[in-house]
């Protein structure tokens, strides 16, 4: 079969098609035959290993030859043990642990596996379980007059937390550079804001802030946000993750606010709701543009430098 691989860290110029082997499931994994794969942020940071939390598993090498985690498909072998699915059965799933979306075939755990539903295509299918988990996590605390800023707003997670915010009754404003404001508007932020001409930290206040691109300081957080408010993180430097886990939950005590990173919890139970709301057309799902495997660096390139509106999908 044809797998985009690699075989060290680096920019997109480092991968290539190859042809490999059809993986065999082991017990308790399935293969599915991929669809479309979307590309996620964690899938540039693994490619250059950097920040430093990318190379876990590989701390020289990578331990995942091929990327790509947000995979849907069609089961065509399931491993010993598995019973909730079987071969013709469509499907999704996050696949973070095991990756390999951006090939012809990928072996993923049965566990992480959720019935495609009918009403979504397989690109935009792909597009949910990562960026939906953690937009739904992160904003499960806006509801009727809370004010929220989305920094990182044009993206996949993105778009679909400035939706869910908007669903909840809140007030939001979405942080991106300028050629995602009228994007983000579109997805129903109330206000914009670019992040290259004016600081957001010095915006506000706000009662609940999700941040996918964290680079700022602790301060600089604490100051944007309202008393009892919520400074949350996802992603970001090393040095910016580690200053919010330490001196942020020093600096929140103090002041009567709560700066932290946002754990996400990972499986269908948490992106099965967001797929929920798109088949329903609550939820909208941009995906801005599908590239062939050839062009996965290409693909990769354009949401690691924040070109992406939305979401985008690789289709083998």
């Amino acid at each position: 079969m044809r797998a985009v691989v690699h075989d060290r860290y680096g920019p997109p110029d480092v991968l290539r098609v190859d042809d490999v082997p059809v993986p065999s499931p082991a017990a308790g994994q399935v293969r599915v035959e991929v669809a479309a794969t979307s590309v996620n942020l964690s899938d540039w940071e693994c490619l250059r290993g950097a920040p430093a939390y990318a190379r876990t598993g590989g701390l020289r090498t990578p331990s995942r030859r091929t990327l790509g985690s947000d995979i849907a498909g069609v089961v065509d072998e399931i491993g010993s043990g598995v019973t909730r699915f079987q071969p013709g059965d469509e499907v999704y799933a996050d696949n973070l642990a095991l990756k390999g979306g951006f090939a012809e075939h990928a072996l993923v755990a049965e566990s992480a596996l959720a019935r495609k539903p009918t009403g979504l295509t397989f690109a935009e299918a792909s597009a949910i379980p990562q960026a939906g988990a953690i937009a739904l996590q992160g904003t499960a605390a806006a509801g009727p007059g809370v004010r929220v800023l989305i920094n990182g707003g044009g993206g996949g997670s993105g778009m679909f937390a400035i939706q869910l915010a908007k669903r909840l009754g809140a007030h939001v404003t979405g942080v991106d550079n300028a050629a995602k404001q009228d994007f983000m508007r579109a997805m129903g932020a109330d206000e914009v804001i670019d992040y290259r001409r004016d600081d957001f930290t010095r915006s506000g206040p706000y009662d609940l802030i999700l941040d996918l691109v964290a680079h700022r300081s602790v301060l600089a957080y604490r100051r944007a946000l309202a008393p009892g408010g919520t400074y949350r993180c996802v992603g970001g430097s090393v040095r910016t993750l580690l200053r919010v886990l330490t001196a942020g939950s020093a600096v929140g005590l103090l002041t009567g606010r709560s700066l932290g990173v946002l754990v996400v919890k990972t499986g269908p139970g948490h992106f099965e709701p967001v797929a929920d709301l798109c088949v329903a057309g609550d939820v909208a799902i941009h995906i801005d543009r599908t590239f062939r495997l050839e062009e996965v660096p290409a693909a990769l390139a354009r949401v690691g430098e924040g070109r992406a509106l939305g979401k985008i999908v690789v289709v083998p």
